[in-house]
């Protein structure tokens, strides 16, 4: 294992999460940054963990488990999940995500998180239920999905809670991954 590389993945995973998210008052209340300074700052870093991410895509293929262990594909993941402003390079990721999961070297759940989060990007139905659109009444709406009459089959093969339970929860950080 790359503990270099890992190490490396870790720092931008925290960056991500840094200006993404906050907690306000009640532990249970999820709430994302809102303020432009905030905004503009996450965008920054987004844009510069994509672009170290497709160096390390381009120098080492896919960065699996094999490569960084368990946390550092999850990782790797989450950055490849918020490269929103490169769309082709997230559905690269998608399509190197998909073949380290037929190997065994990543996790099935990130990419149905990276599949709907591109479908969407691309203004398509999800597929899997995972991309949240807005907050309405304290719960989550999501973007449209495609054949929610098996959408739970789909998110329970996957080791996903219910669709309903995971809209309801959408907010509770606890339970978020």
């Amino acid at each position: 294992m790359d503990q270099v590389l890992a190490a490396e993945l870790s720092r931008m995973a925290s960056e991500d999460q840094r200006f993404r998210t906050r907690l306000q008052g009640d532990a249970h209340e999820f709430t994302l940054h809102i303020d432009l300074q905030s905004r503009m700052e996450s965008q920054r870093i987004d844009v510069t963990n994509t672009d170290r991410l497709r160096e390390i895509v381009s120098q080492h293929g896919w960065p699996g488990r094999s490569l960084v262990g368990d946390e550092g594909a999850h990782h790797a993941w989450l950055i490849a999940q918020h490269a929103d402003r490169q769309l082709d390079f997230q559905r690269e990721a998608l399509d190197l995500l998909t073949d380290a999961v037929s190997r065994g070297d990543a996790a099935q759940r990130d990419l149905a998180y990276l599949t709907d989060r591109v479908r969407m990007n691309e203004g398509r139905e999800q597929v899997f239920g995972t991309q949240i659109a807005e907050v309405k009444n304290g719960n989550g709406v999501p973007w449209p999905v495609e054949d929610p009459t098996n959408l739970d089959a789909r998110r329970a093969g996957l080791g996903l809670p219910p669709f309903e339970e995971y809209c309801r929860d959408w907010l509770n950080p606890a339970r978020r991954a």
